[in-house]
């Protein structure tokens, strides 16, 4: 059970703040999920094959294949300083 008071030190651990109100409300809609949880548990999947997904659609894969679109001095055509084939950037630190 997810009372009001594990609502509040979850928030605080979370640096959260939050109102009474919404520590009450977080705490039912918590109760809420933990109990459809429950359901799931309790459904009987004896025989059941387990599944990557949920439809059968099997994953398309293409070849994995190199292709160059661009040329280096294409890319660094636009760039406003370079040097070579390099980006120039200010110094960072």
């Amino acid at each position: 059970m997810i009372d009001k008071k594990s609502i509040e030190h979850i928030a605080k651990l979370a640096r959260l703040q939050i109102t009474e109100n919404e520590a009450t409300e977080f705490s039912q809609q918590m109760e809420k999920i933990l109990l459809n949880f429950k359901k799931i548990e309790n459904i009987n999947t004896t025989g059941v094959e387990p599944m990557i997904t949920p439809t059968e659609i099997e994953a398309y894969w293409r070849e994995d294949e190199v292709v160059q679109n661009y040329k280096a001095e294409d890319i660094i055509a636009n760039a406003p300083e370079h040097a070579g084939n390099l980006f120039k950037v200010p110094p960072v630190v």
